[in-house]
């Protein structure tokens, strides 16, 4: 097993006025992701050969997409975390919702507010939207794995136990929350999973179908493959992911949200299996195109 590395989870932080002002890992991670992903959006837009025709937007247009890119990521990120996973305390004290410094955001909520804020920005903009779905896909894994390894940074979406020898000890909570009391409770790294699947390898992956294969000539193809890609990395990942404590109980250790006969799916993974479906349709579609 190994020991979990002594690190802040800020950045750094300083005090002004007996308060303390950090910069943390996380918020940190956000921000990089969007800048790296605003860049990547642009050098695909200024690349001619990418395109079967003109360039579907202008990055005058993207700099101001951006702006609703964040808001969507961040109310639907927070409105999709009270509705999936803690329906009923948002319920009792919907003001809870925006205590967004108390932790608890759903990357399917915040996808689902990156679609809403993006398909209003192309109507509006007269921007054809598959092609602008297929340039958010592109840029949206490197933000995803540097959340994830500020997830793991926090210590925070730890995996469930194990004996592998990779496993980490991590502090707080996950050493609480072992069976059988165990002294040290090595757990997976799910994390560092997400981080390699859904950010590292689906980035090489949509990378080498825009620049190697000219998938932006066939629109909803790269947006196709991330939703499916994310859709099964995920799936995968759950079955050794700790599930949210609000599903754990005595009668359904495993926190499943739909089970039959010992077999069952945690809620990481039935959100994800319209993601999948809806990726091979547009996939198969823009292959067809």
């Amino acid at each position: 097993m190994i020991a979990f590395p002594d690190i802040s989870p800020n950045v750094f932080s300083v005090t002004l006025f007996g308060h303390e002002l950090a910069l943390r890992w996380y918020a940190l991670a956000y921000i990089v992701g969007l800048l790296v992903g605003w860049r990547i959006v642009l050098h695909a837009l200024r690349t001619p050969r990418l395109w079967s025709g003109p360039a579907p937007a202008t990055p005058e247009q993207i700099e101001r997409l951006f702006t609703w890119v964040i808001l969507g990521v961040v109310l639907g990120g927070r409105l999709g975390y009270a509705l999936f996973y803690d329906f009923p305390t948002y319920r009792a004290d919907p003001m809870q919702i925006l205590r967004v410094w108390e932790g608890g955001m759903s990357f399917h909520g915040g996808f689902a507010g990156v679609v809403i804020a993006a398909a209003l920005f192309c109507r509006r903009e007269k921007i054809a939207m598959l092609s602008m779905g297929d340039l958010l896909a592109v840029a949206a894994p490197i933000g995803l794995m540097l959340g994830r390894i500020a997830n793991f940074i926090n210590a925070e979406l730890w995996g469930r136990p194990t004996d592998l020898p990779w496993g980490v000890v991590f502090p707080g909570a996950a050493a609480q929350t072992c069976p059988n009391l165990v002294d040290i409770c090595a757990r997976h790294p799910s994390q560092l999973y997400q981080a390699a699947l859904e950010g590292l390898l689906l980035a090489l992956v949509l990378l080498w179908l825009v620049y190697r294969a000219d998938a932006l000539r066939r629109p909803g193809r790269v947006l196709g493959v991330f939703l499916a890609g994310y859709g099964l990395a995920r799936l995968l990942v759950e079955f050794v992911r700790q599930p949210d404590a609000q599903f754990v109980s005595d009668g359904n250790p495993l926190g499943l949200v739909w089970h039959l006969n010992g077999w069952g799916l945690t809620m990481g993974q039935v959100l994800s299996l319209p993601m999948i479906a809806l990726g091979l349709w547009f996939a198969l579609r823009a292959r067809a195109r």
